[in-house]
């Protein structure tokens, strides 16, 4: 149990979220997201946790196994090493990739409003 706190932390990260937006979006205060994910809280309850859980999009046991994260850092890393692959065999440039950051920026912000409006 005592990883919960960093699984948290590291899912957060990768999903882009502030400390205050998965605090709010979970419907807790950012004081006790902070110290669950710094392990001060070391045992928050099982109805925090699938709050974060939801608002991480994540199955709850992610949370809570910390074998199922690393299984998770390197599915998301093959994924990452496929698309790549994927660019490679069709031709795309390095270059080239880095010219559709404006449209990632969009889409994250088109994203975010979404969420906003469920």
């Amino acid at each position: 149990m005592r990883m919960i706190g960093r699984n948290i932390y590291e899912i957060r990260m990768k999903k882009g979220l502030t400390l205050s937006e998965l605090a709010e979006r979970a419907g807790i205060s950012k004081s006790y997201l902070s110290n669950i994910e710094r392990n001060l809280n070391q045992n928050p309850s099982i109805q925090v946790i699938r709050k974060i859980a939801r608002v991480l999009d994540v199955d709850l046991k992610l949370l809570i196994n910390t074998d199922s994260i690393k299984e998770e850092n390197q599915l998301l890393d093959n994924e990452w090493i496929d698309l790549a692959n994927e660019f490679k065999k069709s031709g795309i440039e390095k270059s080239q990739i880095k010219d559709f950051k404006q449209l990632i920026e969009f889409i994250k912000w088109q994203n975010q409003n979404m969420d906003a409006k469920k």
